[in-house]
């Protein structure tokens, strides 16, 4: 039989301080959507788990999230400059369509969010525009034709997805979609093009991302640093110093400036020649997995620089490295190709994995 891990201690907020108050504006819902996240942010960091600020306060989890997310894209984009009606219009409503925003860098949400409020977009389309600037941005080399920023790089999204589709219905809609958006005359005209020309150019479907998850508890292999061989002198053993590990990943540091990262040993880490480690976020790798994002681990083999249409590769782009997948051999320098990208072991309690008593009968 195995224990069941304890419930989380109650919270039991003071009564009478600036918490109590927090919490009785959110359950009448007084001020404005941003006025709800702050305070649900500062709930949580005063203690209270999401749950127990929706039993005190009617704010479901997913919710919070998604109001706290979307207040941080809001700064970001006050923080880069909207015109005062985009401001008005997302500092009363629109979380939903902030939220869509947040794969976006700062100055991509502030194109975003002015073109929807321009052209009157809802947060079903705003969370196209976000993958249509996305998309963009992640081009080795733009196209001409669609040069301005962002509207013909949405019509660019419209057109290429019209031209991979055969039904003439669906066709014409796309390309009513992508004259809506697009700015230049150049991109007007090469979206006009399809009118008349009615080749269909299938799309070539990128690899599945490497992706691996951690399993089991033997996959969580852990740092420790080697002193030496026998005989050792006494000073040695006490010149090592304190390991700590951090994140999911226990990744462990020193005072220099390198860092040690424990990787499983399935035979493609053993296989590559040159490799490397870098975390990133799952939403900002050209992925479609749904859900929130995660902090995984890419593995790079520097070694392997020659392109090929199966891999996912790291390039320099104008000195930042990015992880894409390219149709064709880009013309951006190869670092090195994507070996797997590692998600972390899902732990619902990890207190509960250290008890050694706890064992299964």
């Amino acid at each position: 039989m195995t224990a069941v891990p304890p419930n989380p201690p109650e919270f039991n907020p003071p009564e009478d301080s600036l918490l109590q108050e927090m919490i009785k504006r959110l359950r009448r819902k007084e001020g404005v959507w941003a006025d709800w996240a702050r305070d649900c942010q500062r709930l949580q960091k005063l203690g209270m788990s999401p749950q127990q600020i929706f039993e005190a306060t009617g704010f479901e989890p997913i919710q919070q999230n998604q109001i706290i997310v979307a207040e941080q894209v809001l700064a970001t984009i006050l923080s880069h400059g909207v015109a005062p009606e985009v401001q008005a219009r997302f500092e009363r409503t629109g979380s939903d369509s902030l939220y869509e925003f947040r794969i976006l860098n700062q100055a991509d949400r502030a194109a975003a969010a002015t073109l929807v409020v321009e052209q009157g977009i809802d947060s079903e389309g705003a969370r196209e525009v976000a993958k249509a600037l996305k998309d963009f941005s992640r081009l080795a080399t733009p196209p001409e034709e669609f040069p301005s920023h962002p509207g013909d790089a949405i019509a660019f999204y419209y057109w290429k997805l019209a031209r991979q589709q055969s039904d003439l219905q669906a066709r014409s809609r796309l390309i009513a979609l992508g004259l809506r958006f697009a700015t230049s005359e150049s991109a007007r005209r090469q979206i006009e093009k399809l009118l008349t020309d009615f080749t269909v150019a299938p799309s070539k479907q990128a690899p599945l991302l490497p992706i691996y998850r951690l399993e089991t508890q033997s996959e969580v292999p852990r740092i420790l640093p080697v002193v030496g061989k026998l005989p050792l002198a006494t000073t040695d053993l006490r010149a090592v110093p304190l390991i700590e590990e951090e994140g999911p990943f226990r990744l462990v540091k020193f005072s220099g400036t390198g860092a040690w990262l424990p990787v499983p040993g399935w035979q493609v880490v053993f296989a590559a020649e040159d490799p490397v480690v870098l975390l990133a976020d799952l939403n900002d790798l050209p992925t479609t997995l749904e859900g929130a994002s995660e902090e995984v681990v890419v593995m790079i083999d520097r070694a392997e620089r020659t392109w090929d249409d199966r891999s996912y590769f790291a390039v320099d782009r104008q000195g930042e490295v990015q992880i894409q997948w390219f149709e064709q051999e880009p013309t951006l320098p190869i670092l090195g190709r994507v070996v797997l990208v590692l998600r972390p072991k899902k732990v619902l309690d990890e207190d509960y994995n250290k008890d050694l008593w706890q064992i299964d009968e």
